[in-house]
C-alpha cells in the first residue's frame, strides 16, 4: 500500500547527546574523521545502511541506543571533544584572520551546483565539485564566504543500465526535511522567501534552505513551496532540466533571488554584508543586474551603477567552448524583464545590451550569459593557465583592438579539498611521519615545507599503502559490479564470476568522468585486440576500473557508456576491466585512492582543467594524461606520462583519435606496465614508489582547493574588495561619465606621425633610440589617455610577439592644430628581427584594466606603410 501522506518524524535526543544533532547539522562531518567515526559508533551496521549520513543515521537508531548512548560516560567523552573542537573549528582565528584588514568583510560566491557530500546530491560533475571544494577551502581557510545556489528537488539524475548496457535515468525524490539543512526562519518562526516578478502579473516564491558548510552557510532556493503555481514550483525541480524557459527561470532565481536571499541573510543573522560577489559560470550571471537595481533605487543612475557593481565581481569561465555556455533567444529574455515582469525600472534594452553577442562571429539575437558575466565583472578568470589562453582567444572580441594575450583574463588553476579526497589511510600514514597538526595544516593551508616529509617515508610502507589501497578498491567493485548486474536482471546464480573480478596485485587504471564526446570515454577502444593484449598479459596485466554518466539529452554520449559496457561484459576480459554505473562522489572517494595510474584523455584544449586526476595524485595515484587542463601546466616525467597528442588544423578526427590511442598503447605497453612490475634489489618496485613519493610531495601542495582558494583572496577578491570600496557614489558617477566621455570622442583620437633617431634598417643589441609621435587627442586631453609604444619580435607578417610595453610622456602642450606630441626611448632589447608600433589606450585611476573599454588607436595603415619596417 502506498501512504496517502509522507511525514519526516525527527527523534528527540536525550539531553547529553543533543550536541549530536548540531554535529550532524554541520557538513564539517564530511570531511572530518573524527566526527565520523563519532557517529560510526552509535550504530555501526545502520551508519552504513544510511549510507554514511548522519541525518539519517540519527532517524533510525532506536530509542533504546539513545539512552543507552546517553549514559556511555566514554561515548559523552568523545562526543564532548568532538563537539568542542568544532566550536573552535568554526570561532577561532584561521589564516584569513591572520591577513591584512583590508581583505573583505565577506564575500558572496554563487553557483548553479555544489558537491559537498552525497548525502546532498546537489551537483551533476567537475563544477558541482569544485564548487563544493571551494566552500570547504575557504571554510578552514576561515574566508568569510556565503555559497549561493538552488535546491533541486531531484538533484542530477541516478544512473543504472539496461540489459544490453543503454544508460536508464532516475530521479528519486529529495525531501528537504531529510537532508542536513534547516530552513531560514524571519523572527517569527514563518519561512524566509524571496520572490520574483513574471509576465502577467505572476510571482516565482522560493524558501531559503541553509546548509552548514563548516564556517560557511549555503544559502539553497526550493521554488516548491505552497505560493507558486504547478509550473513555478518545478523551477528547481532538476539540475540542468528542461527547456530554454525554465533554464532562464533557474538562472534568474540564482542571480536575482540569491541576491535577495544573501540580504535577508545578513538581515537575520548579523552576518557582514558582502563585499565581492563570486559568479562560478555564467548560470548566475543575472545577480549583477539585481545589484544595479539596488543601486539604482538608492538613487544612482544604470551607468554609475554598473560601475560600482562591476568593481567588487569576479567572473570565472570553466568552459572552453562556446556550445559549453547557456544562451537564450533575446524575445525570451525580453518578456522576462521591464515594467511587466522583473527589474520593472531597469530598461530592458540596457538588460538585453549586456548580454548579446555584438561583436565579428556573434550571432546578434542570442543572449550569452558568459557574454553578460564578463561585461558585469571588473576581474575574471579561467581555471588554468592553458584555460586561460584559451578564454583569452575564444572572448577577444569583447576587447576588440587588442592582442589576445592583452584580454583582461587571468587563470586561477583549480584545487581539490584534500581532507575529503584522501583515504583515511593516506592521511595516517602522514600524520604517523609529522604528526596530527602537522598533516592537517598540509591538506588545508598547503605549504611545500609540510609535503617535503614524504621523502623519508620508508618504501615498504608507501608499497604497502598502495597494495591495502588496491584491495579496498577491488572489494568495492566487486559489490558495485554486482548490484549493478542484478539491476540489469541478472540472476545471483548468473554472477559467481563476480568474485574473481580484479586482482590487487595488478596495475589498476582509473577513468572517471562526465561522458561527453571531447573526453573520449572509448578512446581506449580503438585497437581492441591491443588492448585486449595489455587486460591479459600473461607477466604484466593491467586492470581498468571505468565510471561516468552521460548527460540524459545525449544519446551520442549513451552510445560510447554503451560500447564501452558491452565490452566490459566479454566473459575474456570482464574480469579485466569494469563498468560502474552511477558515478557520484561516494564512488568517487574509493575509486581514487585504490587506483595506481588515473587516465585522462580528452580533445586538447577543450578540458578547462579537471580535477579528478589531482584527487588521485594526492592518494599516491600517478597521472598519465593529455597535456591538457592542469596537467599541461604540472607535468613533469618525475611523477606521470604525457600522452602525446596530433592536435593540429585539417586534422580529421578519427585519424586524430588513431595516432593518440597508438601512443596511450605505446605509453602502457613500454613505459608504465614495465615500470610497476619492475622490482628492485629490494624485491621492490622501487622506481615505481619513487614515482608515488614525488607525486605527493612536488604535486601535493599545488592541487590544494586551499592554495587555490588563498589564490582567490590575495589576486581577486582583495582587489575586487579595494575597488568596491572606492566606488562610492560620486566616484562611480565619476568613472560612469568619463567612460561615456571617452567613448564618444574616441573617433576622434589619432596617431598622426612618428618618428624616430634610427637612420638605418640595421642596429646593434642594447642601443636605445629616441622616439617623437605626434597624436591627436580630439575632445580629450593627455589626463584621459596613455600613449605607449609596443616592441618585440616580428614574425613574417610584421606582427609582434612577447611585447614589451612602455609608456611615452607628454611634451608641452597642444599645437595650434590641436595634437600633442609624446616622446620616450625605444631599447633594441633582443637580436633578429625587431619592430615596433605606437598605440593610445584610454587612462583613468579606477580603471582594472587599461583595455576595460575596449578602445584602442593606432597608426593609419598609410602611416604604417610610410614607416615601414624598423629592425631586420
Amino acid at each position: 500500500m502506498k501512504a496517502i501522506r509522507r511525514f519526516t518524524v525527527r527523534p528527540v535526543l536525550p539531553e547529553p547527546l543533543r550536541p549530536l544533532s548540531d554535529l550532524a547539522r554541520n557538513l564539517r562531518w564530511s570531511w572530518h574523521a573524527e566526527t565520523r567515526d563519532l557517529f560510526q559508533s552509535v550504530d555501526p551496521e545502520r551508519w552504513a545502511a544510511s549510507g554514511g549520513d548522519p541525518v539519517r543515521l540519527l532517524g533510525s537508531v532506536p530509542p533504546a541506543r539513545l539512552a543507552e548512548l546517553a549514559g556511555d560516560r566514554p561515548f559523552l567523552r568523545r562526543l564532548a571533544a568532538v563537539a568542542g573542537d568544532l566550536h573552535d573549528y568554526t570561532t577561532g582565528e584561521r589564516w584569513y584572520q591572520t591577513q591584512p584588514e583590508e581583505l573583505p568583510a565577506a564575500i558572496a560566491y554563487f553557483s548553479p551546483e555544489f558537491g559537498i557530500t552525497a548525502a546532498l546530491p546537489q551537483y551533476s560533475g567537475g563544477l558541482g565539485i569544485l564548487a563544493g571544494d571551494h566552500l570547504k577551502a575557504a571554510s578552514d581557510l576561515g574566508v568569510p564566504l556565503i555559497g549561493v545556489g538552488l535546491l533541486y528537488r531531484h538533484g542530477y539524475f541516478r544512473q543504472t543500465l539496461s540489459r544490453d548496457g543503454w544508460q536508464q535515468e532516475h530521479y528519486p525524490v529529495l525531501d528537504p526535511n531529510e537532508l542536513p539543512v534547516v530552513q531560514l526562519e524571519e523572527p517569527d518562526g514563518t519561512p524566509a522567501q524571496v520572490a520574483l516578478a513574471l509576465p502577467g502579473g505572476r510571482q516565482l516564491h522560493a524558501r531559503i534552505w541553509l546548509a552548514q558548510v563548516g564556517r560557511v552557510p549555503l544559502l539553497m532556493l526550493d521554488s516548491d513551496v505552497e505560493e507558486n503555481d504547478l509550473g513555478e514550483r518545478g523551477v528547481t525541480d532538476r539540475l540542468y532540466g528542461g527547456g530554454s524557459e525554465h533554464r532562464l527561470l533557474q538562472e534568474m532565481l540564482l542571480g536575482i533571488g540569491g541576491v535577495r536571499a544573501v540580504r535577508t541573510y545578513c538581515r537575520l543573522t548579523g552576518h557582514p554584508e558582502p563585499e565581492v560577489f563570486h559568479t562560478n559560470e555564467g548560470h548566475a550571471g543575472f545577480l549583477g543586474l539585481e545589484r544595479i537595481a539596488e543601486l539604482c533605487a538608492e538613487g544612482l543612475d544604470f551607468d554609475s551603477a554598473l560601475e560600482s557593481v562591476r568593481a567588487g565581481t569576479v567572473f570565472t569561465t570553466h568552459t572552453p567552448v562556446p556550445a559549453g555556455i547557456d544562451r537564450f533567444d533575446r524575445e525570451l529574455v525580453a518578456r522576462h524583464f521591464g515594467p511587466d515582469a522583473e527589474l520593472p525600472r531597469i530598461d530592458v534594452d540596457r538588460v538585453l545590451r549586456l548580454g548579446m553577442e555584438t561583436y565579428p562571429g556573434g550571432e546578434p539575437n542570442l543572449f550569452n550569459m558568459a557574454v553578460m558575466g564578463l561585461r558585469l565583472a571588473q576581474r575574471a578568470n579561467g581555471v588554468s593557465l592553458l584555460h586561460g589562453n584559451v578564454s583569452r582567444e575564444m572572448f577577444a572580441g569583447l576587447w576588440p583592438g587588442f592582442d589576445a594575450d592583452e584580454v583582461p583574463i587571468t587563470s586561477v588553476t583549480n584545487g581539490v579539498h584534500a581532507p575529503t579526497w584522501v583515504a583515511p589511510e593516506v592521511f595516517r600514514l602522514g600524520a604517523r611521519q609529522i604528526g596530527v597538526q602537522r598533516a592537517e595544516d598540509a591538506l588545508t593551508v598547503g605549504g611545500s615545507d609540510r609535503w617535503d616529509a614524504v621523502a623519508d617515508i620508508p618504501d615498504q610502507d608507501i608499497f604497502d599503502l598502495r597494495r591495502v589501497l588496491r584491495e579496498q578498491l577491488v572489494t568495492e567493485v566487486r559489490e558495485r559490479l554486482r548490484a549493478s548486474w542484478r539491476q540489469r536482471g541478472a540472476h545471483t546464480a548468473e554472477l559467481g564470476w563476480i568474485d574473481g573480478v580484479l586482482d590487487p596485485d595488478v596495475l589498476t587504471i582509473g577513468f572517471a568522468r562526465r561522458v561527453p564526446s571531447y573526453k573520449r570515454l572509448t578512446l581506449m577502444l580503438r585497437d581492441r585486440d591491443r588492448l585486449m593484449d595489455l587486460l591479459l598479459h600473461p607477466e604484466r596485466p593491467v586492470q581498468i576500473v571505468v565510471a561516468g554518466k552521460a548527460h540524459p539529452a545525449d544519446d551520442g554520449g549513451k552510445r560510447l557508456v554503451q560500447e564501452l559496457v558491452r565490452f566490459a561484459d566479454d566473459p575474456r576480459v570482464r574480469h579485466r576491466i569494469v563498468f560502474l554505473p552511477d558515478y557520484g562522489m561516494a564512488m568517487a572517494q574509493k575509486l581514487y585512492p585504490g587506483c595506481d595510474i588515473w587516465l585522462n584523455n580528452p580533445l586538447r584544449p577543450l578540458e578547462a582543467c579537471g580535477t579528478s586526476g589531482m584527487k588521485a595524485a594526492l592518494n599516491g595515484c600517478l597521472n598519465l594524461s593529455v597535456l591538457d587542463g592542469w596537467w599541461d601546466e604540472w607535468f613533469q616525467p618525475d611523477f606521470g606520462w604525457a600522452i602525446p597528442t596530433a592536435d593540429g588544423v585539417g586534422t580529421d578526427p578519427d585519424h586524430r583519435d588513431d595516432i593518440e590511442a597508438a601512443a596511450l598503447y605505446d605509453l602502457l605497453e613500454q613505459r608504465v606496465t614495465p615500470r610497476f612490475y619492475e622490482r628492485g634489489r629490494s624485491g621492490l618496485p622501487d622506481r615505481w614508489i619513487e614515482m608515488v613519493r614525488h607525486t605527493l610531495s612536488l604535486l601535493g601542495p599545488k592541487v590544494l582547493a586551499g592554495r587555490m582558494v588563498r589564490e582567490y583572496v590575495e589576486r581577486l577578491y582583495a582587489p575586487a574588495a579595494l575597488a568596491h570600496r572606492s566606488l562610492v557614489p560620486d566616484s562611480a558617477r565619476e568613472l560612469a561619465e568619463w567612460k561615456g566621455r571617452v567613448r564618444a570622442a574616441w573617433p576622434g583620437v589619432t596617431v598622426d606621425h612618428v618618428e624616430t633617431s634610427a637612420v638605418a634598417a640595421l642596429a646593434e643589441l642594447g642601443t636605445t633610440l629616441g622616439l617623437r609621435v605626434r597624436v591627436g587627442l580630439g575632445q580629450l586631453g593627455p589626463d584621459d589617455v596613455e600613449v605607449q609604444v609596443v616592441s618585440g619580435r616580428v614574425d613574417e607578417e610584421d606582427r609582434i610577439g612577447d611585447a614589451t610595453v612602455v609608456p611615452l610622456k607628454s611634451v608641452g602642450s597642444a599645437d595650434q592644430e590641436g595634437r600633442w606630441v609624446y616622446e620616450g626611448p625605444l631599447s633594441l632589447d633582443r637580436t633578429g628581427p625587431f619592430g615596433y608600433t605606437v598605440r593610445i589606450l584610454p587612462a583613468h585611476r579606477l580603471l582594472a584594466s587599461s583595455a576595460e573599454l575596449g578602445l584602442v588607436a593606432g597608426p593609419s595603415e598609410e602611416l604604417v606603410e610610410a614607416a615601414g619596417l624598423l629592425m631586420r
